[in-house]
């Protein structure tokens, strides 16, 4: 794998986000060459500086201060720029010459989306044109992120990427649309696209709420959690590392171009399941349960054979063994259980 990543340039547009960071610094360890442009706004360090009233901002402004130290440690460049403006992004694109663009610029959240949807269109479809095409003249493979909410409601199923899509709300539709735009690309410009729908992503640094961090974070706190719904909503969760060594292997790879993935670690699991992970070391931990969000698509496990088949992809990290190293990642930062 080294061979085929050694050199190869990679620009990453939203390369400071939670996926991005993780994968420049993977790429790195690989012997590629990333470059990031982001402009610090969107789910990053522009939206927890100290006018913000949230509680939690300057945590979460210590865990992306970490993300941007960890890519100045590793020499990776880093372009702060508004993916939204077509000649800045170009330019930039020009002065890196990238062979694979990685877009990940987006709002990150389904519920945010679904509250601000002009945002959300604004901040992912206009970054994700803009990169398309300039991509389309200079890169041999662009890899798109998607969603596993793209399927809407899995039916009780194992879901495999032939599975057709009725997404759910403002974020799964905007994120199939998306992928629409990427195979129209391939169509008309010959442009290579490989497109990733990864699942309940966790792992260090991140700071967009998702489930296992606000759960965590609550413990933590000593306070109750709050579930919508009973419980047995279930997830494929995947911890970040999984994610990312999936991209890896499909980046300057003949076998994934113009094709779909589902990256995740191929296994539903309850939030109750998640939950008792936590109880086992908070015997005192209370739980809340409410009504369930109509809106939230009824998902399960996705089935990842495909890219086991054609990439080799095989995930290490379960639930039991990402989460609880997640928790302990955690538990190392103090300022986190005020």
């Amino acid at each position: 794998m080294e061979n085929r990543l050694r050199g190869l340039k990679v620009a990453i547009v939203g390369g400071a986000g939670f996926v991005g960071h993780h994968l420049a610094l993977r790429l790195r360890e690989s012997g590629a060459d990333p470059h990031l442009v982001d402009s610090l706004q969107v789910n990053n360090l522009g939206a927890f500086s100290s006018t913000v009233s949230d509680p939690s901002a300057a945590t979460y402004a210590t865990f992306v201060h970490e993300r941007l130290n960890a890519l100045q440690q590793s020499a990776i460049p880093l372009y702060v720029a508004d993916a939204r403006d077509y000649h800045g992004l170009s330019r930039i694109l020009d002065e890196i010459e990238p062979n694979v663009l990685v877009h990940l610029a987006a709002v990150a959240h389904a519920d945010r989306s679904n509250k601000d949807p002009f945002s959300t269109f604004d901040h992912s479809l206009r970054t994700l044109e803009n990169s398309l095409d300039i991509a389309r003249d200079r890169c041999s493979q662009f890899v798109y992120f998607s969603s596993s909410m793209v399927y809407g409601n899995f039916d009780g199923q194992t879901v495999d990427e032939s599975r057709h899509c009725e997404p759910l709300g403002i974020y799964g539709a905007l994120k199939y649309s998306g992928e629409k735009i990427v195979i129209a690309y391939q169509q008309v410009f010959n442009l290579p696209y490989t497109i990733i729908r990864p699942s309940a992503l966790y792992g260090e640094r991140c700071v967009s709420r998702r489930v296992g961090q606000v759960f965590i974070e609550n413990v933590l706190a000593g306070r109750s959690l709050t579930v919508n719904g009973d419980g047995s909503d279930s997830l494929d969760f995947t911890y970040i590392r999984d994610l990312v060594d999936g991209v890896i292997l499909s980046l300057n790879n003949e076998q994934a171009h113009n094709q779909i993935f589902n990256l995740t670690y191929g296994e539903g699991r309850t939030l109750n399941e998640m939950i008792s992970i936590l109880k086992s070391e908070f015997s005192d931990l209370l739980v809340e349960y409410k009504p369930r969000d109509t809106l939230m698509p009824e998902r399960g496990t996705l089935s990842i054979e495909k890219a086991r088949s054609l990439l080799g992809y095989e995930p290490l990290w379960s639930l039991e063994k990402g989460f609880r190293q997640y928790l302990d990642w955690y538990r190392e930062r103090p300022s986190v259980s005020g």
